[in-house]
């Protein structure tokens, strides 16, 4: 512990020491202090450190006094742990530690702040220590009760500080080492502002999530350890994503949450980068990496390999093992730490990672009396049809005396075609009878795959890949095999977000998907895009190949309209123009000022920092809002842009009801239970001027999005009939 000097300053260091100030004001500030002492009220912190900087940030409200409570127990002697930020960190109040509950992240200080200084580098307000905080406190309460002021306190350190009155109190920091005469405060370098209490530094404390937990929700990220454009983790993006879901919550679920109808959704990051990299191989990589353009070539080794790695026989099956295994431990130590909990379970992809759970939902096995594509008792009847199917293709290739095996397996023509050399090896189908069922399901045309109801996915004629999943993509094609876990829980609803599932399936020699089919154990499919993003692709088009319509528009999180700055290859144009969004002198101001602001933005920070700037320009991008437009259909567009180009004066008219109906009524199958599945954001003003310059924003710009976040949120209540308080324009 310190010790701490105190003694009266004389009168020379007094007048070196304190500011210039009304002798009136200064005399009034003592008398009104003057014994009048109450106790500070402490707040809890912890420290953060990013790059070697330390970072105070306050506990919430309600954390705060959830560890003042057990800290006034007397209990904090014990070992006790505090659950604290939604059950996230666990605070092991002896310790003073801040330790993370479902991923590795380092140990965090805790402190009980009362008394801070103000830094010298970013002027952030840092709590003194608890032990020269209660130091300063009994001074301070002395000079309140006595009315003494003007004193100097010297810390062991030889740091100074100088209570003038209650609300003038300064901090000197040595700046070299003082000889054994000492040196007056001015000497001391640069003083500091001394703050007792944490509502008199200005502190952001939010007030605290809601108990209640309706559902969880895993999220799966990418490509490389960094996930958005500040080269962020997945554990701050998702952050990010649940913080925005809190201020969604409260502006369009207010009444369910009045009525304490709703809590709110949690949302838990699942990293499979790092278990993927410690398996040694970026040791080999860097055997072979050529010395030339060193971080491209780290870059590409930690990031886009990834993508190489996920088609390799080797790191495919433990990258799957790691998603798999990992979302199973999180849902378990996530009922453990919350036994009450009755909600549904969602799961989220963001690029790469929506790719390996689409392959981990498509082979996983439901109960044949949870399937949800017919009734009961139709499904029996054509269960049994599907086996007898098997016998007479086992008859037609001479291969009767299998029959009993397979029905042993219970294996229908769907089935059947779904096998692999492997699953008929375990059978105990001999190498010959093997080739000859092998043969034959290749074979089949793309007409004869297309007449069967039961095949989810059809390949190209031309292919000679045998499987109708992803999980067998290895026969013919020799393409990854992988034996794809299982999970522990049946998935409410799948959200991709910048997804590529349509180019891998494409590429791996699916043509189009059987509208018949779903996912086993998941009855909800959304793909979720940015119009510029270059690694999204859609997944209708494959479903219904034969009709063009544009992917549904997500509404602006507010209602509010875009101003149109013309039409963007690749998403949907708005409708005709209204006054409220046509760039004429009566435009909305609203969206003349999101396009102002943007500018602005850009123009103030590549100013100050042209080049270290960039980020933090870009970042800005993503907080200007864009309003919403309806889906409209092509004819419409194409008489709107007329309608702009010969009569900018007009005023045209709203799109009519049945056109903004005709895209969601479009039947893209079962995938996500016959509604619509592609759904793209809409860009921001600043954005529209050149699409190349965003594109890679567009790919990263999901964690901070209030309209993907609020569609997430809305699907996800729907399912417990829980809807928004308006509901927003062009919503479906």
């Amino acid at each position: 512990s310190r010790r701490l000097c105190r003694s009266t300053m004389s009168a020379q260091e007094q007048q070196q020491a304190q500011p210039p100030l009304p002798a009136a004001a200064s005399e009034a500030a003592e008398l009104d202090a003057a014994n009048r002492y109450e106790a500070v009220v402490p707040h809890w912190f912890y420290c953060k450190v990013t790059d070697s900087r330390e970072r105070w940030i306050p506990f919430s409200t309600q954390d705060s006094e959830r560890l003042e409570e057990a800290h006034g127990s007397g209990r904090d002697k014990e070992d006790l742990v505090v659950p604290t930020s939604g059950g996230r960190y666990d605070v092991h109040l002896k310790k003073r530690q801040r330790v993370a509950v479902y991923w590795e992240e380092e140990v965090s200080e805790v402190r009980r702040c009362t008394w801070f200084y103000k830094g010298d580098k970013d002027n952030k307000y840092i709590p003194y220590s608890e032990t020269f905080s209660k130091e300063l406190e009994e001074a301070y309460m002395t000079a309140v009760t006595l009315d003494e002021w003007k004193k100097k306190l010297e810390s062991p350190s030889r740091e100074i500080i100088i209570l003038h009155n209650p609300k003038l109190m300064v901090h000197y920091h040595p700046v070299a080492t003082s000889d054994d005469w000492g040196s007056t405060p001015t000497e001391q370098g640069r003083p500091r502002t001394v703050k007792r209490g944490v509502e008199n530094i200005a502190a952001e404390i939010p007030s605290g999530e809601p108990l209640q937990i309706d559902h969880l929700v895993f999220v799966v990220h990418g490509i490389g350890p960094a996930c958005d454009i500040r080269f962020r983790s997945i554990i701050q993006c998702v952050n990010d994503f649940r913080n925005v879901s809190l201020s969604m919550l409260q502006a369009h679920f207010k009444k369910a949450q009045e009525q304490q109808q709703i809590g709110r959704v949690e949302f838990l990051p699942v990293n499979w980068h790092s278990s993927l990299h410690s398996t040694g191989v970026d040791v080999d990589l860097e055997r072979i990496t050529l010395p030339s353009i060193n971080r491209l070539r780290h870059f590409i080794n930690d990031t886009i390999l990834d993508v190489f790695f996920y088609n390799s026989s080797t790191y495919c099956q433990t990258i799957v093992d790691t998603v798999a295994s990992e979302m199973n431990r999180l849902y378990q130590l996530f009922l453990q730490r919350n036994p009450l909990f009755k909600g549904g379970v969602s799961i989220a992809g963001h690029s790469l990672g929506s790719l390996i759970l689409f392959d981990l939902l498509t082979n996983q096995k439901a109960a044949p009396e949870e399937d949800e594509h017919s009734e009961e008792g139709s499904r029996t009847t054509s269960s049994n049809r599907g086996i007898e199917e098997v016998k007479e293709i086992l008859k037609k290739l001479e291969l009767s005396e299998y029959c009993d095996v397979f029905e042993k397996e219970k294996m229908d023509r769907q089935a059947l075609f779904l096998c692999t050399e492997k699953n008929l090896k375990e059978m105990g189908i001999p190498l010959g009878p093997r080739m000859k069922i092998l043969h034959y399901i290749s074979s089949k045309t793309e007409m004869q795959c297309r007449a069967e109801p039961g095949s989810p996915l059809q390949h190209d004629p031309d292919s000679t890949d045998d499987g109708r999943n992803c999980q067998y993509r290895d026969v013919g094609l020799g393409q990854v095999s992988a034996n794809y876990p299982q999970l522990n829980y049946k998935p409410t609803i799948f959200f991709a977000f910048g997804s590529p599932i349509g180019m891998f399936l494409t590429v791996r020699g699916v043509k189009r998907i059987n509208p018949n089919y779903s996912l086993p154990t998941c009855k909800g499919f959304f793909n979720i895009f940015h119009p510029f993003d270059p690694v999204a692709y859609r997944i209708e088009p494959m479903i219904v190949p034969d009709l063009e319509f544009e992917p549904m528009l997500l509404p602006h999180h507010k209602g509010r309209k875009r101003m149109h700055l013309g039409k963007v290859k690749g998403s949907p144009s708005p409708p005709a123009l209204c006054s409220c969004c046509s760039p004429q002198p009566d435009t909305d101001p609203s969206c003349l000022s999101e396009l102002k602001e943007g500018l602005t933005r850009m123009s103030v920070d590549l100013k100050n920092n042209l080049l270290g700037s960039l980020r933090v320009a870009w970042q800005s991008f993503t907080r200007a809002p864009l309003p919403a437009v309806e889906a409209a259909s092509t004819d419409a567009e194409a008489e709107a842009e007329a309608g702009v180009e010969k009569q900018p004066d007009t005023k045209p008219e709203e799109t009519p009801t049945a056109v903004k109906e005709e895209a969601s009524l479009v039947n893209v199958g079962r995938l996500n239970g016959g509604n619509r599945i592609d759904y793209v954001l809409q860009e921001k003003p600043i954005e529209s001027f050149n699409e190349y310059l965003f594109a890679l924003q567009g790919h990263l710009c999901y964690w901070e999005s209030e309209d993907t976040v609020l569609l997430v949120l809305k699907e996800i209540y729907q399912t417990q009939g829980i809807t928004l308080d308006q509901p927003l324009p062009g919503s479906q």
